[in-house]
């Protein structure tokens, strides 16, 4: 059997953290973290970052994204593995799916314990992820998340424990892919502010992220995709602004459909200018929306894409 070429890029989390009296941090080199023994597999480390996922910015994500592509510049090279903190692992991996034009494999994979816990479950969780980012027969399945046992595919997906081994489920395996580029863009991301909508939410939320000047706004609304009515009125007058609004649901499993009326329903949001996102989550819509005015997408662009996103 041929040796498989796979380039594992670090970026830290918990696979590669060890507790100390300030609280487990991320220590150890992507050196550390190869398994001793992997069939018929070749391993190249880049050591990229060292965090924990949640001080992670936009523009390391970013940066994630540059070097995967860069990794697959290599013709040599037949899969990637991403080595990633579970806290924000959903949102970069679909940042890098929107991205993976190229067939080649494109896993990533992290832990739910530091590796000297007694449930260190980080070394089982890279070698599958090595594994199947060498399988011959794992080409153009997009960016896929290999955790607990489970591999699932980048979109969609959504951390469901703090603590159960199988960290990860999807809200749908069955999710197009359209594209939304086919080289990651330079300079400064857009900014996407995400806002969470519940009973007495101030409708001023999204009046100060425009004032701030948020290029799209992301709301995590209620139920099927509901509010106040006072948040519609603000979703009109980011419209006006030509500051895109994407409505998604604070709700794990289901579609999202505009049913409601009643002045703060999905009716009244699509009425006033939103767009809704029938399946992407709120975290991985903003990851969306932050790559589409990236790169410099319209309108209609940004509703072909969630449009794209739903299973025919």
């Amino acid at each position: 059997m041929n040796t498989r070429q796979v380039v594992m890029i670090t970026t830290g989390g918990t696979a590669a953290s060890r507790t100390t009296q300030d609280g487990a941090v991320p220590v150890l080199t992507g050196a550390d973290l190869l398994p001793p023994d992997l069939d018929h597999v070749s391993v190249q480390v880049v050591d990229l970052l060292n965090l924990d996922s949640s001080a992670m910015t936009v523009r390391d994500q970013f940066a994630v994204c540059v070097a995967i592509a860069e990794a697959l510049d290599n013709d040599d090279v037949d899969g990637v593995v991403v080595t990633h903190g579970t806290d924000t692992l959903e949102e970069t991996a679909f940042l890098a799916d929107v991205f993976a034009v190229d067939p080649r494999p494109v896993v990533f994979t992290g832990a739910q314990y530091p590796s000297d816990d007694p449930m260190a479950d980080g070394p089982a969780n890279i070698a599958a992820a090595l594994t199947l980012a060498a399988a011959e027969d794992n080409r153009g399945n997009g960016v896929q998340v290999a955790l607990g046992g489970r591999v699932l595919p980048a979109r969609g997906v959504f951390k469901l424990s703090t603590t159960a081994l199988e960290a990860f489920d999807s809200v749908n395996e069955n999710l197009p892919r359209p594209l939304v580029a086919e080289t990651v863009p330079g300079g400064l991301p857009a900014r996407v502010d995400l806002l969470a909508l519940y009973p007495g939410v101030s409708p001023g939320l999204i009046a100060a992220a425009i004032a701030q000047r948020a290029a799209g706004i992301v709301l995590s609304a209620t139920g099927s995709g509901n509010t106040h009515p006072d948040i519609t009125a603000e979703v009109a007058q980011a419209h006006r602004r030509n500051v895109p609004v994407v409505v998604s649901t604070r709700v794990p499993y289901g579609e999202v459909e505009a049913t409601y009326g009643g002045g703060g329903g999905g009716i009244d949001l699509v009425r006033a200018g939103a767009i809704f996102s029938p399946w992407l989550r709120a975290p991985q819509v903003r990851m969306a929306l932050i790559a589409l005015l990236s790169t410099g997408a319209s309108r209609s662009e940004i509703e072909d894409f969630f449009a794209a996103s739903q299973p025919s």
